[in-house]
């Protein structure tokens, strides 16, 4: 196959990241008018509660089968694929069912005023996961033939359709604030996956036009097509309906055992992520720990907080769980391995530390002296006036590093682990999520929610331990050591810690007085930290240039 699955998963990599921002933006202009304008016990019910019934459905029915049948291209027949890929949905209606069920009769809401349209919430949220699913087929053909920029294009529309749908039903009514919330979930997903079969439909019609050298299309220019279709050999899809349930004249030849045991591998694992991912609004949601307006606070600040996880660390994480699939071999020792593929799946994995590491370590160290002045920025002094928000931004810089090294040491070892591993650290897991949620909720009642944070960064280090040893055990056969890319750089660190200094000397000097000086430090302080590390890595930013550089070369010839 004539595709670059390094420059795939960059070039997806770099687009989820610009995704994430327009997407994000999109969120915080949203929040702030609800805020002023709805109240905050609205974003609480939105932010919180539905979108974590959304989480939970998605994650538990879509994840196992998604990251089971990722690497499984070329070993599986693609019928199997398709049939496994498939069960995801009768199994989002039965989740949908249960959750819903405990949504609307368990957990309080204790707003009689909002219960129609609460209700009407959690049952919209769990039709458009379902239909979400139907599309999971067609996402994972997407991600597996490098259809990079059709993703973009398509999520993209995902949040134009969504806002759109959103600010147009709250403009005419700000009482129907929830009920604008659901409309939005269901118009703009049915939207995606209409646009993604209308997509492979067209694709596939005029494949074998374009193979006969007679494909003539007025709108899309002759490079675009040559894009499209180039190194689509080993697409075999040849009908829409390749890509739904077939059954094979057996349950045995119609799915594969270890492609289930694999799937139920990850399922397993995917109920304790969950709770370790959003363990806090479990917490929230199940306790009276805090108030609708006070979850509302800590939802718009822990956005804030992670913006940096979920702009650059998510997208990162996604592409290189898919580019070490596809390069490393869960069931063989890597000195067993093609060994060219993994001396560049170990330097892609050691570079990728050293940047997220270094992110992570800015982040902290700017953070701990730009929070109030982002807060204040954002919400206004009213906002900042009890602290809380403060503590919880500064808490999270120090989460943000700790995410960092987990997001792709976890990553690795996820992508590269046998079946049995992968069983085995199941219940690890399960002994970190316990331990997470007792953690949360001591440290809540103790702390406030600032208890939430730090007994998040206790799990995620007992989490890093586990997998850098993983990775070293994996690695200890052969002449790879990736990961000494979790040193950043004496140079870097020096610098780094110079400008800490100097930007919390501005904070408590000059903040109150001009924002403007104390901002304006703060980026001069970042240049230098910048140029500090672009010295000491310069090796890394001229080799990422030049691929980048022959891709676009190569896409230019082409």
């Amino acid at each position: 196959m004539g595709r670059n699955l390094l420059m795939s998963s960059l070039e997806n990599a770099s687009f989820n990241i610009l995704l994430q921002i327009l997407f994000r933006c999109v969120t915080f202009i949203i929040n702030a008018w609800v805020i002023r304008n709805v109240g905050h016990e609205i974003i609480g019910i939105m932010n919180v509660r539905l979108l974590l019934l959304e989480s939970t459905i998605l994650f538990l029915s879509r994840e196992p089968f998604h990251r089971a049948c990722l690497g499984q291209k070329d070993e599986f027949v693609w019928h199997q694929v398709m049939n496994q890929i498939w069960l995801s949905v009768p199994l989002s209606c039965l989740l949908s069912f249960i959750f819903v069920y405990i949504w609307l009769n368990i957990l309080p809401l204790g707003h009689p005023e909002l219960v129609f349209q609460y209700e009407f919430g959690c049952w919209s949220v769990a039709l458009s996961c379902i239909l979400e699913l139907c599309s999971a087929n067609i996402v994972l053909v997407t991600q597996l033939f490098c259809f990079v920029k059709l993703k973009v294009i398509l999520d993209t529309l995902h949040i134009f359709v969504r806002t759109v749908l959103f600010l147009s039903i709250i403009v005419y009514d700000r009482s129907l604030a929830l009920i604008a919330f659901s409309v939005a979930q269901v118009g703009s997903i049915a939207v995606i996956v209409l646009a993604y079969y209308s997509f492979f439909y067209w694709y596939i019609k005029f494949k074998p036009l374009y193979a006969k050298g007679a494909l003539k299309v007025k709108f899309l220019p002759n490079n675009i097509l040559e894009r499209l279709y180039s190194n689509m050999d080993d697409f075999n899809f040849t009908t829409l309906r390749d890509f739904f349930p077939k059954y094979l004249g057996s349950i045995n030849s119609s799915f594969n055992k270890k492609l289930n045991t694999l799937t139920l591998s990850f399922a397993k694992q995917g109920v304790v992520k969950q709770v370790l991912t959003e363990g806090e609004k479990y917490v929230m949601s199940v306790s009276p720990v805090m108030t609708f307006t006070e979850q509302a606070t800590y939802d718009v600040v822990n956005n804030l907080g992670s913006l940096a996880a979920r702009f650059v660390f998510r997208p990162i994480e996604d592409s290189s769980y898919f580019y070490f699939t596809q390069m490393v071999s869960r069931d063989l020792p890597l000195c067993k391995q093609d060994q060219n593929k993994i001396q560049e799946s170990c330097t892609v994995l050691s570079q990728v530390c050293k940047i997220v590491s270094s992110i992570g370590l800015v982040v902290l160290v700017f953070g701990l002296s730009y929070s109030r002045t982002l807060l204040t920025l954002y919400g206004g002094e009213v906002f900042v006036a009890s602290g809380l928000p403060v503590q919880l931004l500064q808490s999270h810089c120090l989460a943000i590093v700790l995410m960092a090294i987990n997001g792709i040491t976890e990553c690795y070892t996820f992508a590269t682990m046998t079946s049995a591993q992968l069983n085995s650290y199941n219940y690890l897991m399960v002994f970190f999520s316990i331990s997470f949620l007792i953690l949360s909720y001591v440290l809540t009642y103790v702390l406030g929610p600032v208890g939430f944070i730090i007994s998040n960064c206790i799990n995620m280090f007992a989490r890093i331990v586990h997998s850098i040893h993983f990775i070293s055990n994996k690695t200890k056969d052969t002449d790879f050591r990736p990961l000494q890319g979790l040193y950043v750089g004496k140079y870097f660190l020096i610098t780094l810690f110079i400008a800490g200094c100097i930007c919390k000397f501005s904070e408590n000097n000059f903040f109150y007085n001009s924002v403007v000086t104390h901002i304006a430090i703060g980026m001069v302080c970042l240049i230098c930290v910048l140029l500090s590390w672009g010295y000491e890595n310069k090796n890394l930013i001229i080799k990422t240039y030049q691929k980048f550089m022959k891709s676009e070369e190569k896409m230019a010839t082409d």
